[in-house]
C-alpha cells in the first residue's frame, strides 16, 4: 500500500470551541473540535487578511490532548483534509501533530517537552 503525502496541512490557530471527549464503539477516543485563524498573507503582490474558523477531529492520545487543552491556547496543528461525511462536501482536518504556542510538542513520534 502507498501512502500519499500530498495531503497535509499545516495551520498556526487558537483553539476556538470543543465537544466533549467521546469514545467509538471500539474504545478509541475522539474529540471534534473547531479552530480560529487569522493572518495577513501576500498574494498577487498585494497583501490581504485572512480569517477563518475550521472545524477538526482528533482521535486517540491527540484527542486527550485537546480535550485537556484551555480554550484560547495557540496551536499548531498539522494533519490531513477529509470529507465530514463519505457523500459530502464539507472539509474536515483530521489532526496527526500538536504543538501548543508555549512551546509543549505532542505528536505520534516525539515526546511532550
Amino acid at each position: 500500500m502507498r501512502l500519499d503525502r500530498g495531503n497535509r496541512l499545516t495551520l498556526a490557530c487558537q483553539l476556538a470551541a470543543r465537544d466533549v471527549l467521546r469514545y467509538t464503539p471500539g474504545g478509541v477516543p475522539i474529540v471534534r473540535f473547531t479552530v480560529g485563524h487569522a493572518s495577513r498573507q501576500v498574494e498577487a503582490g498585494g497583501e490581504r487578511g485572512v480569517e477563518l474558523e475550521l472545524a477538526c477531529v482528533a482521535v486517540e492520545e491527540q484527542a486527550k490532548v485537546i480535550a485537556a487543552a484551555p480554550l484560547g491556547i495557540g496551536l499548531e496543528l498539522a494533519g490531513f483534509l477529509a470529507p465530514k461525511a463519505r457523500s459530502g462536501r464539507q472539509l474536515v482536518l483530521h489532526v496527526t501533530e500538536i504543538r501548543f504556542a508555549e512551546g509543549v510538542v505532542h505528536a505520534p513520534t516525539q515526546q511532550r517537552s
